[in-house]
């Protein structure tokens, strides 16, 4: 696991308060991932079998950083490039969750989602490093995984407001904002042509933010996964219509000193 050890602080912009009642569907919330700092599950079982490039999963590891992976479980808190990656993973929102002293936990378990059977993961008001009760910003993300039967599945990613991009050992300045910033897709681990996914914005400073070119909230993107084979995502709503929203929001200038966690 990385070491946290340095960082260094930027200054940046997001807009304050914003709350969306956005896709993020409840459920999903028989387990939770206790509060902590770069962890992760064991195995657990997703509760019916998906295939993903022709390799069958019917578990899979929740990481607190925002994404699950099929292949082991990772604490890697900077987020990589998916377009390179070795690694099997799903990420809705990959960046430095910290939920050690503020925010709430993730969760994570089987339900329904469109009539289906259904696996989810709620990243719901989900601080970042370090974690401290003074900080403002919080994000709200889900990921789901829907069982479309032999096999087939659907990978969807929800948002509801997104107020920060990067933790503090990742570049980011205090407000969770800079440096290293989110990326958003999925990866089959080989590199090869169509085995991954990033979302436009992934890796650019601001671009996911309330109101950013980019941003994510109160949007919904849904991956078609059949015969093993994953198709471009379907956003839901159309990215116009948020934008009308977003686009009668302020942006705030924010500066706060932030206690940093001893120990």
């Amino acid at each position: 696991m990385q070491s946290k050890n340095a960082f260094v602080l930027a200054a940046g912009l997001f807009i304050s308060g914003a709350s969306f009642a956005g896709p993020v569907v409840s459920g999903f919330n028989s387990n939770t991932l206790a509060e902590n700092d770069d962890f992760y599950t064991g195995l657990v079982n997703i509760g019916f079998t998906v295939n993903f490039f022709g390799n069958e999963y019917s578990q899979l590891y929740v990481n607190n950083n925002g994404n699950v992976t099929f292949d082991s479980p990772l604490g890697t808190y900077t987020p990589f490039d998916l377009t390179t990656t070795g690694r099997v993973i799903v990420a809705p929102f990959f960046a430095d969750v910290d939920t050690s002293y503020a925010g709430s936990p993730v969760t994570y378990g089987i339900g329904e989602y469109d009539g289906q059977a259904a696996f989810g993961v709620n990243w719901v008001n989900v601080d970042y490093y370090y974690s401290d009760p003074s900080h403002t910003a919080r994000n709200s993300f889900q990921l789901i995984l829907v069982d479309r039967s032999d096999g087939d599945f659907d990978i969807v990613f929800n948002y509801d407001s997104i107020q920060w991009e990067t933790g503090m050992a990742s570049y980011g300045s205090p407000d969770g904002l800079g440096g290293y910033s989110a990326r958003v897709g999925w990866s089959n681990g080989t590199g090869g042509e169509g085995s991954f996914y990033e979302l436009a914005g992934s890796a650019i400073n601001g671009a996911f933010l309330n109101g950013g070119p980019n941003a994510l909230a109160g949007k919904r993107y849904i991956f078609e996964v059949r015969n093993g084979i994953v198709s471009p995502p379907i956003p839901v709503p159309e990215p116009e219509t948020w934008a009308m929203l977003l686009a009668g929001l302020g942006i705030v200038g924010v500066t706060a000193k932030r206690r940093r966690r001893q120990g």
